[in-house]
């Protein structure tokens, strides 16, 4: 039962510390542009990017 008083603490730190890391991906644009990535092997060589 004791470990309870510090595995509760430690698991809410993890998830602040992932919500934060996410949030900042999605801040600085580290998600964007998925769409052209998924277009690309669509279009041919020769067109260029």
């Amino acid at each position: 039962m004791d470990i309870l008083y510090l595995l509760i603490p430690f698991s809410v730190v993890l998830v602040l510390l992932i919500v934060a890391v996410f949030g900042w991906a999605v801040h600085s644009g580290q998600l964007d542009g998925f769409e052209h990535e998924a277009e690309r092997i669509l279009l041919d060589e020769d067109q260029g990017t």
